[in-house]
């Protein structure tokens, strides 16, 4: 095998096959990159096989073949070459990387050790905005869970909707929902959040085509595939978790609850509630610490509800990232009471939500 391309362009393909390879894969191949070489091209796979990343970049071919090497160490390698044309070629067992004057020698992997991956099935692929998938995915899966114990949590839920494709994902502490309309799948799955998170430095391009098979999700676009291994089970019945009604509601400045929430953060940290008191004069938020002190600050609003006021208390981390992840420059605070779930969203826009419990103080 002897190839010749441009720098970039290689480390471009390595990197994103690259982020597919496991830091401790259930076999010691998985941490290498399978390459292939034809047809003027060079294929680069990376997989745990819960993730599989393919992708692929022009070359100038002198001789074809396939070959596996160490995937951080060859994307590593080839990004700390200077730039212009580099050169892959296989000799006596090892790939030689070389170009305008240093040179690596990097042993090869064992092909025949490689598991057979399955390759991506198209089929019942749908084309999707890539830029809003993108950003759906970004504000979901910030609720799902990071508990390796608990999986079915660490997936976001994709299924068709009344008015398009629905991604869902909870922690049990948190819910978001995003509706992306006019988008109609042919099937459904729990996807992992972990894989989905990868889509964007990866796959994803200005049009991603988007399949949900028996046993996994396929995003591929003109940079290659993403097949993400679904997580088997049910999903909670999170609809039962949305209120048929909020009798009381505050708008506030998106960037000002933020910074007001991050000052009060400084006294909360992770395990300490900070108050909310909804009322005529907007938002007061309180947080107080025997062992350090306490914050309060008032943020300006406009305050509707069948209530004078109410008061309410959340972690503050979950709610910072609750707005974080609201479009808009003002966000709706949707309350029932002071114990039952509250919901944000952006002012004047009703396709994404995230539900928030309340913390009992």
């Amino acid at each position: 095998m002897q190839i010749r391309a441009d720098r970039d362009d290689l480390a471009e393909a390595f990197s994103r096959a690259n982020r597919a390879v496991g830091t401790k894969a259930a076999l010691p191949i998985l941490q290498g990159l399978l390459c292939r070489v034809s047809d003027g091209m060079l294929r680069v796979t990376g997989s745990d096989t819960e993730v599989t990343v393919r992708t692929s970049v022009e070359v100038q071919v002198m001789e074809e073949g396939s070959f596996i090497v160490p995937s951080r160490f060859m994307t590593d390698a080839v990004r700390r070459m200077p730039e212009g044309t580099v050169t892959l070629r296989s000799v006596d067992g090892e790939i030689e990387l070389e170009g305008n004057g240093p040179r690596f020698t990097i042993r090869q992997l064992a092909i025949d050790d490689y598991p057979d991956l399955a390759e991506p099935d198209p089929a019942g692929a749908v084309k999707v905005d890539g830029e809003l998938l993108l950003e759906a995915i970004a504000q979901v899966t910030v609720a799902a869970s990071s508990d390796s114990a608990r999986p079915i949590l660490t997936g976001v839920l994709m299924e068709n909707s009344d008015s398009g494709l629905r991604l869902v994902a909870t922690d049990s502490y948190r819910l978001a929902v995003r509706d992306l309309a006019d988008v109609k799948m042919n099937g459904s799955g729990l996807v992992p959040a972990r894989g989905l998170r990868e889509l964007g430095r990866t796959v994803a391009s200005t049009v991603i085509n988007v399949a949900i098979q028996e046993r996994e999700a396929v995003f591929s676009s003109d940079r290659g595939s993403l097949s993400i291994r679904l997580i088997e089970g049910n999903f909670p019945n999170y609809r039962q978790l949305l209120p048929d009604r909020y009798p009381n509601e505050v708008v506030l400045g998106k960037e000002i609850l933020l910074d007001a929430v991050g000052r009060a953060s400084l006294v909360a940290e992770d395990h300490i509630p900070i108050r909310l008191n909804m009322g005529e004069a907007g938002v007061k938020i309180t947080v107080q610490r025997r062992d350090l002190g306490g914050a309060v600050e008032l943020v300006s609003g406009v305050y509707r509800g069948e209530l004078d006021e109410v008061d309410i208390a959340f972690n503050a981390r979950y709610l910072s990232e609750g707005v974080m992840a609201t479009d808009g420059e003002q966000i709706r605070m949707e309350v029932v009471d002071s114990f039952k779930p509250s919901v944000i969203r952006a002012s004047g826009r009703d396709d994404f939500l995230y539900l928030l419990m309340p913390v009992r103080v």
